[in-house]
């Protein structure tokens, strides 16, 4: 065989790989498959330095990872916004329209398994990423290439960013599942948690049994030149994704329903799990002009499916202990499947939602799970009950340190600053992605060393050495030298990731952001009357500042020491602060640079113009916003012109 001939055989396998997992519609015999692949193999075998990275032989995983490494995405992946009913939906339909009374929309089945970002560049798949944070997540490109609907290479040349969902079908997740029963291993909640857990295996051969898919949903970084969202998708199809069933390109609202109802009609009929319909608007430019809130995009949406209701035992509670010390009720029950998953426990909330509802241990208890929101208790069953069921009584002393708990009506709280559970808690906050984000330092982990007492609190972790790990289970020479440097790294973090790591009540990142841009890391010496004056701040978080700060004012000091976190508050900008702007058009750098920017600067930035607005930002195709403004006569600047504003200050 020539190298030439070598190529064509690459092309003609993965063409017939393309129609046997894509197109279901096989071109040849597994024997001639296996014959001319063995023809490649042998190949290969030989002139090892000219496999293409195109081979299907590529697919096969190489030897197992020690770990997985961190990632950027180019362009950030975001969390949909969910509506459950049509009259939700018809506030967000009206939203838009509204203002973009020509939009369209696109929709599709929304698939409920793990998110992936593929990175193609000169037409080879170079990079896959999962989620993770949005920002950054786990490099497992090994593990997706052995996931046979995802293309080796594409005919595309420039730099793409495909997004979507990697699924197990819910045939093959009963079979591993009845194979992992025979050999005593623990079971898979859901066809979700086994998608992600494949993901995840270091070692890739694992992965390539597990039979995923990878259904594309849309697209990050690109220099496609297309109009519409639907005509993206009809591209990514045409380069050799799978297409999702029932897709549909829809004028207003009663189409949406239209679609909807459907796919809701024929769920249990589609091999994949699904637990609702994606809706986006189809217009890019309206998604530009749309553009995003903190979490989500504002041009896209889940039309969730409705609630499965199960009815089961309560056969007792458990009090778990946060790390701000409010007590949580948490429903033990009789183990019941909802939608694919596995559920033992409920939230009750808090002690007067028991109480409003009546619900006792020992009760028939109707149970509903929708999506990722966790199990609740809706009602008990009262008419089933036969006079052994027992009333929950409220705690009186902490279930972890035993001291005297702080009624507050509908909280109970534990002030123990002590507390076994409050600390570990506030440790597993401090250390997690979305606050330090200490790699290596797992929930699973920070218990070990909590329990060995080898970390009692937060201060303590940037006290650990080599030699307090060394010895315990499972903590080699290199996850150990990971550990240290990843804390290590830890340091220097933005202001604001730090305050969210301290998990005061009522303080998450937005009021974070919003601390760290007023006051820099003097956030904790303010007065109530001080944090008062901050934008969307009421009296409530204002206390749980005060009260935080006056208790762990000397703590939180040792940690500004040891940590020096960074921050922009000297940045503020006489020009900018307090000034509102709203970002329009195509500019230089996106809209989220400048919106940064703007706000590190000590101004807000709006999705919508009105006569509070002082500046509007503008680049090419400004549109409806930009008549807007003009109409309310708010000051209108470009590129340029916000330069000069910079230049003021």
């Amino acid at each position: 065989m020539s190298h030439e001939e070598y190529l064509k055989t690459v092309e003609l396998l993965n063409n017939y790989s393309i129609a046997y997992y894509v197109h279901d519609n096989p071109l040849v015999s597994d024997y001639e498959y296996d014959k001319l692949y063995r023809t490649l193999q042998a190949y290969e075998e030989n002139n090892p330095t000219l496999i293409s990275p195109a081979s299907p032989t590529q697919r096969v995983g190489d030897k197992p990872l020690d770990e997985f490494l961190k990632a950027n995405h180019f362009e950030r992946m975001w969390s949909l916004e969910d509506i459950f009913n049509e009259d939700e939906l018809q506030t967000w339909f009206e939203r838009i329209t509204k203002h973009y009374p020509t939009a369209s929309f696109y929709c599709e089945p929304k698939f409920d398994g793990a998110s992936l970002n593929l990175i193609y560049e000169n037409g080879v798949l170079i990079k896959a990423i999962t989620r993770g944070d949005g920002t950054i997540g786990e490099d497992v490109t090994q593990n997706a290439k052995t996931i046979k609907s995802i293309p080796l290479t594409i005919d595309y040349k420039e730099l793409i960013e495909i997004r979507g969902e990697v699924v197990i079908s819910k045939a093959d997740f009963e079979v591993i599942n009845n194979q992992r029963t025979k050999n005593g291993e623990q079971l898979f909640s859901n066809p979700r948690n086994m998608s992600a857990g494949s993901l995840r295996q270091l070692d890739s051969k694992i992965t390539a049994s597990r039979k995923l898919k990878f259904y594309p949903w849309g697209v990050g970084k690109n220099s496609l030149n297309i109009s519409s969202i639907k005509e993206v998708m009809e591209f990514v199809y045409n380069l050799g994704f799978l297409k999702p069933p029932y897709s549909k390109h829809c004028k207003n609202q009663k189409e949406i329903v239209e679609i909807y109802t459907e796919i809701l009609k024929n769920r249990d009929s589609i091999e994949m799990l699904l637990d609702g319909m994606v809706i986006k608007v189809d217009e890019i430019h309206i998604q530009n002009e749309l553009g995003y809130t903190v979490k989500n995009p504002k041009f896209a949406s889940a039309f969730k499916f409705p609630v499965v209701e199960r009815t089961t035992k309560l056969v007792g509670v458990d009090y778990q202990v946060g790390r701000t010390g409010v007590i949580t009720p948490v429903a033990r029950l009789e183990s019941i499947e909802i939608d694919g998953a596995i559920i033992q426990n409920a939230t009750l909330h808090n002690f007067d939602e028991i109480a409003r509802k009546g619900i006792k241990i020992g009760d028939k208890v109707v149970i509903i799970r929708s999506g990722d929101v966790i199990p609740k208790i809706i009602k008990s069953i009262q008419e089933l009950r036969d006079g052994s069921e027992i009333d929950v009584i409220k705690p009186t002393k902490c279930p972890t340190c035993g001291s005297e708990l702080l009624d507050e009506g509908a909280l109970l709280k534990c002030q123990n600053l002590e507390c076994h559970d409050r600390v570990l808690n506030s440790i597993i906050h401090f250390v997690s992605k979305k606050c330090l984000n200490i790699d290596g330092l797992g929930e699973k982990i920070v218990e070990v060393l909590f329990k060995k007492g080898i970390i009692k609190n937060i201060l303590d972790i940037y006290s650990l050495k080599a030699e307090d790990m060394l010895g315990l289970e499972g903590f080699k020479d290199k996850k150990i030298a990971n550990i240290l440097s990843s804390i290590e790294n830890s340091k220097g973090i933005e202001c604001w990731k730090f305050i969210h790591s301290l998990g005061i009540e009522h303080i998450g990142e937005v009021a974070s952001k919003k601390l760290c841009q007023y006051f820099g890391l003097e956030f904790y010496k303010q007065s109530k009357e001080n944090y008062l004056t901050i934008d969307g701040f009421g009296e409530e978080m204002a206390n749980s500042l005060v009260e935080f700060s006056t208790v762990n004012y000397g703590f939180i000091e040792k940690l500004i020491e040891v940590i020096q976190p960074t921050s922009n508050v000297k940045a503020v900008s006489d020009a900018l602060s307090g000034k509102t702007f709203v970002i329009t058009g195509t500019l230089s750098k996106s809209r989220d640079e400048f919106k940064e920017l703007i706000e590190s600067l000590g101004g807000v930035v709006n999705s919508s113009v009105s006569k509070k607005t002082d500046y509007l930002l503008y680049g090419e195709n400004a549109g409806s916003k930009y008549d807007k403004a003009i109409s309310l006569g708010v000051k209108c600047v470009d590129e340029a012109g916000f330069e000069d504003l910079l230049n003021r200050s």
